[in-house]
């Protein structure tokens, strides 16, 4: 068998690749147009090409792609073949600079929230140099970003390499402040925790819920959950571990630092975690991930779960935003250093989060806004939906002796003066991880745990981006005409210290007191998505994007308006898939079951009667009563239905659909859960809750 190290990147066009398949001339022109961010010359790109398609066609390709992320949440690809016709009948393999650099996919059927009309159908793919290309099932796939004609961002990526390059500008104007010169470039980097659940493929075929939505709609809380926590962290199952093991090696063949594996919380559950990447590159490699578990999940005759809550009364899913900002001489900015220079560098960019956050809490909620992920915000086994940062108590207390003026510490007689005592040493685990935080500091970086775990990650790696480089940018505008920068430096950050100590909180964000006292502090709690979304387009946050030029103001409403609209789809395809489930299967099983039983008690009364009916008779008591019930409440979801209809647009369509119909729902699968109590599972049409979990031998 071979080693990783033998065939790890093997499917990738990456630098190695490059170094070997390209002139020494083209490389260092290629290598500096990228690091630049250049358009690509055309005669460069053909040479460029040329390699790409030779290398792809020796490992058997005989298409290409524009691989790119439109606002559908997934990917998107057309592919097409090297193939050119040439007399004779015959064809050779070509492959251009131009349809490296640029596709053309058509963007008609492709969400745009009114950027373009449906029979505008043209739409442009550009090749982003930065993401190297990657073969997958035998096509050669090139990330790119895509735009409209009018050149309005489609997609997740374009806004991000904006983001991206909005924080480099502001932050390298920060960074010259401590005299680092040397320094030609910033990037963010993330690591993206991914949950999911594995299940049975023929379990999950006979559940239309799963199917239809990736949620059970209905089922009732098995004997056995996570109750004795015996699933997390505990031995993988021989078939989990087969299919583990088949997406390490493909994960690994694209380049992709799958690092660490392991059971999650909840039975069926489990946990794959990437080493950091540039926070693009981050990006692409989750959406890849996900794709493949998917993909390798059904070799295995299992399916694989990434719905944020598919289960009721059990973990969801989530993906961990791991998030961090370092130099290209590879300094990590959220790192203490050694010396006054660069611990003061250190706080100054640890306020600009902290800043960034409180200023901006309302984007980050936004970048995670989802029906399925309302599900799992402050259910217990996720962040509250109130967005709260978590330092630990070490690190919070110097910033309080800072903000007071006061020693810090029993046996530091000095004040802490910012740029010219050192900080006291605090290592990275000098206080417990609290996983209760939504945005928590762990010691280099900071996790942001209120991803959802089908969510694409650029979103929220958007907003973050963007809302530090804004705080980047007032800050450089105060130090570049600092009288005396030390002085200056101590007084920003003491200031930001002051104004911003809100946001920190290191307590547990499961009680119910922090609500309360969040509330009391002014934080805000938008519960649900409908509340979250209009933050988005709130005037504060439309001058941000558009200062940055990270979302004109156009793209900005066209997002409003997707978001909008996929929460109403959601919830309209939930609603229609219980009432299928109701009309068709549940009721019409339900009175068989009735039957029988009256059948049965009938026939007792035949025989003898001194003999006792008192089951059945008050079985059939309780089951019509429910079944009453299910058919009553399942009538009124009818009518929220039919008058949704006339809702004016998508604003009052997502109201509505989270007052009216999603509480309905709720209603109505209390009904049936308890009705699938009391039923023979031998007439319940579904497989229930325990045979789902634990369907994976």
């Amino acid at each position: 068998m071979a080693r990783v190290s033998e065939y790890f990147g093997l499917n990738v066009f990456n630098d190695n690749v490059m170094k070997e398949k390209l002139p020494h001339e083209t490389y260092k022109l290629l290598q500096r147009t990228i690091k630049l961010g250049k358009h690509l010359d055309i005669g460069l790109a053909n040479v460029v090409a040329n390699a790409m398609k030779d290398w792809a066609i020796e490992k058997g390709a005989t298409h290409y792609t524009h691989w790119f992320q439109p606002m559908t949440g997934i990917t998107a690809e057309k592919h097409d073949s090297f193939i050119s016709p040439v007399d004779g009948n015959k064809v050779i393999m070509e492959f251009s600079g131009k349809e490296l650099i640029q596709g053309e996919p058509d963007a008609s059927s492709f969400p745009s929230g009114g950027l373009r009309a449906t029979f505008e159908a043209r739409g442009y793919t550009a090749w982003d140099a930065t993401s190297y290309a990657f073969i997958k099932d035998g096509v050669l796939c090139i990330p790119t970003a895509f735009c409209s004609y009018g050149g309005h961002a489609l997609d997740a990526k374009t806004p991000l390499l904006r983001s991206m390059e909005a924080i480099n500008r502001q932050a390298m104007r920060v960074i010259k402040l401590f005299g680092n010169e040397n320094v030609t470039r910033i990037n963010t980097t993330v690591g993206a925790e991914q949950e999911y659940f594995l299940v049975d493929k023929d379990v999950f075929e006979k559940r239309k819920d799963l199917v239809f939505t990736g949620r059970t709609l209905f089922g009732s809380k098995p004997p056995k959950g996570q109750e004795l926590d015996d699933h997390y962290f505990g031995a993988i199952k021989p078939r989990v571990q087969a299919f583990m093991t088949e997406l390490d090696e493909e994960l690994w063949k694209l380049g992709i630092l799958a690092k660490t594996e392991h059971n999650e919380a909840a039975p069926a559950q489990h946990e794959l975690a990437p080493v950091f990447s540039t926070t693009n590159i981050a990006a692409d490699h989750n959406q890849l991930t996900m794709e493949l578990m998917q993909k390798i999940a059904r070799r295995h005759n299992m399916v694989c779960l990434l719905h944020e809550k598919p289960f009721a009364g059990v973990n969801g899913s989530g993906k961990h935003n791991n998030w961090s900002i370092s130099t290209d001489t590879g300094v990590n900015l959220l790192n203490p250093g050694d010396t006054p220079a660069e611990n003061a560098q250190f706080l100054l960019f640890l306020c600009a989060v902290i800043k960034a956050v409180d200023d901006y809490q309302d984007l980050l909620r936004v970048s995670v806004a989802a029906a399925g992920n309302d599900h799992r915000l402050g259910a217990n086994e996720a962040p509250p939906a109130v967005v709260s940062m978590f330092l630990g108590d070490e690190l919070t207390g110097i910033l309080e002796a800072i903000e007071a003026e006061k020693p810090y510490g029993t046996k530091e007689k000095e004040l802490l003066r910012i740029g010219v005592h050192t900080l006291p040493k605090f290592p990275k685990d000098t206080t417990d991880r609290n996983r209760t935080s939504p945005f928590a500091f762990t010691g280099n970086k900071f996790e942001f745990r209120m991803l959802g775990s089908s969510n694409t990650i650029s979103s929220a790696n958007v907003m973050l981006n963007t809302a530090v480089a804004e705080v980047l940018r007032q800050f450089a505008d105060v130090l570049e005409n600092a009288v005396d920068f030390d002085s200056d430096l101590h007084s920003l950050i003491r200031n930001t210290i002051s104004a911003h100590k809100r946001i920190i909180f290191n307590g547990n964000g499961y009680d119910d007191a922090w609500l309360f006292e969040a509330e009391k502090r002014g934080l805000l709690n938008n519960k649900t998505t409908p509340d979250a979304l209009p933050s988005l387009i709130a005037e504060k946050n439309i001058e941000l994007f558009t200062t940055h030029k990270v979302y004109s103001l156009e793209e900005l409403k066209a997002r409003y308006e997707i978001l909008s609209e996929n929460y109403c789809k959601v919830i309209n395809i939930e609603a229609l898939t219980m009432l299928d489930m109701v009309n068709k299967d549940i009721l019409p099983a339900v009175s068989s079951f009735t039957h029988e039983l009256s059948d049965t008690a009938l026939s007792k009364k035949s025989l003898c009667a001194e003999i006792s009916c008192e089951y059945e008779t008050e079985l059939v008591k309780d089951i019509s009563s429910l079944a009453s019930a299910v058919f009553s409440k399942k009538k009124e979801l009818e009518a929220f239905m039919i008058e949704a209809l006339e809702c004016a647009d998508n604003t009052a369509l997502a109201q509505f659909s989270k007052d009216k119909i999603l509480s309905c729902m709720t209603e109505l699968r209390i009904l049936v859960d308890e009705l699938e109590t009391k039923t023979d599972s031998n007439y319940w049409p579904y497989p229930s809750y325990g045979d789902i979990l634990f369907s994976v031998k």
